[in-house]
């Protein structure tokens, strides 16, 4: 709550979050999006902010549904870029390797039973975390700790 003092009375003014404007001002400028495929613009700032409340595992899956089909390939680079930096973060340490197929699709892969990989995450594919695939399904895997872009 805010309060201001204007001549001999006290009015007291409902506050809003920070978050509370951004998210209005985004309505503002994208439209609110009713029924149809969430702007990518607006799936990151969704992510930014689940990331920044500690939900990294939602942020990635927001950033792992988006569908870049329509987007420019400057948005694609966007939210790939913030959905590596997540799974960077994630991962790290893990062993896991970053298989990647081009603008905007890649996934994080963990070595699993048998010499097979198990998907962790994934972007822009239609590989759900859980899938497993064989190591000689993948080629150019790189490690997700090293500068696998």
């Amino acid at each position: 709550m805010t309060t201001m003092t204007m001549t001999n009375q006290t009015v007291t003014a409902p506050g809003r979050s920070l978050e509370e404007l951004v998210d209005r001002v985004m309505d503002a400028v994208l439209g609110k999006v009713s029924g149809e495929a969430q702007s990518v613009a607006r799936s990151v700032h969704d992510a930014r902010r689940l990331r920044r409340s500690g939900d990294t595992d939602g942020a990635m899956a927001v950033l792992g549904g988006v569908d870049v089909r329509g987007a420019t390939e400057g948005e694609a680079r966007w939210v790939y870029s913030d959905w590596l930096a997540l799974a960077r973060r994630g991962f790290a340490g893990s062993g896991a390797l970053l298989y990647r197929q081009g603008t905007g699709r890649g996934a994080v892969l963990r070595p699993a039973a048998d010499g097979m990989l198990e998907v962790a995450a994934a972007i822009g594919m239609r590989w759900r975390p859980g899938h497993v695939v064989s190591r000689r399904s993948v080629r150019g895997l790189r490690p997700l700790d090293g500068n696998g872009r």
